[in-house]
Order: structure tokens, then sequence, then C-alpha cells
């Protein structure tokens, strides 16, 4: 990574200093404890994870919510970051967190810029699912969210199927989550 990571305390300043609200800011920090735990448990596998990666892009992965609370939160949060020179590697979390990913055909109904929004890395789903885990600051069985997603965006959306796909490998990799045990 040519760019450096900035300290989880200079993400919560960003976050602040762009405009998030303390609400969003507890809820990033709590994203982020739950993140960190899970990728833990992908090293204590012993799978290749860049823990501090996964740490600042879920402190950062709500910097967008600062100007909006829509979905294109993501793509305002990717330009956010960019202009505050943040790793690609942290753009591309902030970018792909939304549902369980944005495919490109979506985006551009979206009318976003054209590209695939999908998590890819190990430390973009790690993040993205940590975060569908989480309501406000409180963690959430994925059963929970699933039915949140199917009643706002119909049983059969792809944002659904990709969530529970992203709920079915993490479980696979690391076995499941307790959700009450994880509770920020």
């Amino acid at each position: 990574m040519s760019e450096e990571l900035p300290s989880p305390q200079m993400a919560l300043k960003l976050l602040f200093q762009t405009g998030c609200s303390r609400r969003v800011v507890a809820h990033c920090k709590a994203v982020a404890a739950l993140a960190v735990q899970i990728a833990v448990a992908c090293e204590n596998k012993g799978l290749s994870v860049d823990t501090k990666l996964v740490e600042i892009g879920a402190l950062l992965h709500d910097i967008g919510r600062s100007k909006t609370h829509g979905v294109d939160h993501v793509v305002i949060g990717a330009e956010i970051s960019r202009s505050l020179n943040m790793p690609e590697a942290v753009v591309s979390i902030i970018e792909r967190h939304a549902g369980g990913g944005i495919a490109p055909d979506e985006a551009e109904r979206l009318d976003w810029p054209a590209k695939c929004y999908i998590p890819n890395s190990l430390e973009e789903k790690i993040v993205t699912y940590a975060d569908k885990l989480i309501e406000g600051q409180r963690t959430v069985p994925v059963e929970r969210t699933l039915r949140k997603l199917s009643k706002e965006l119909g049983e059969n959306h792809s944002s659904v199927v990709r969530v529970k796909n992203l709920h079915e490998e993490i479980s696979s990799l690391i076995g499941d989550l307790d959700a009450n045990s994880h509770v920020a």
C-alpha cells in the first residue's frame, strides 16, 4: 500500500471534521470493533488479513453520511476519502459496503459512476459483513438484517442474496458469530 493508513484516532477526528454526527461515529466505532474481532478470528484460522486496514476502513466506512444518509453515501464517502488522500484500499472498503454490494447494472440505475461496488477483498467483505450485523451501536443477528432488507427491497432482491452469501462465506471461514457475545 503506497499511502499510509491514518491512526484510529485520526480516523475518528476525520469523521467529526467532515460533519458526521456523534450517532454515526458511535456506529462506526461499533462496526470497527466487530470487524476487528472477525479479522482476528480469520487470522486465528490461518487466513491472511490486514487487521489495521479492516479497523480503519470500518471506522471510515460511513464518512459519506456526513453529507447524506441515502445509499449514495458510499459514493460520496469514496469522494471524500479520496480528497483526504486515503489509501485506495480504504476508499474501496467505503464504496463497496452498501448492502451486500452494488453490481454495475444496479450502479447504472442509481446514476453512479460505472463500476462494480461489490466487496471483493477479504477486508472489504469483513467490514461489509460487520456493518450488516450492527444497528446503531447494537449487534444484531444476520437474520434480522435479512428480514429488514427483504421487507425494504423484496425477498429475492440481489442485495438480500449477496448479504446471505456474505454471511455463508464468513461463517465458512470462522464459524457462526454469537451476536450476544459481540455487543459493542
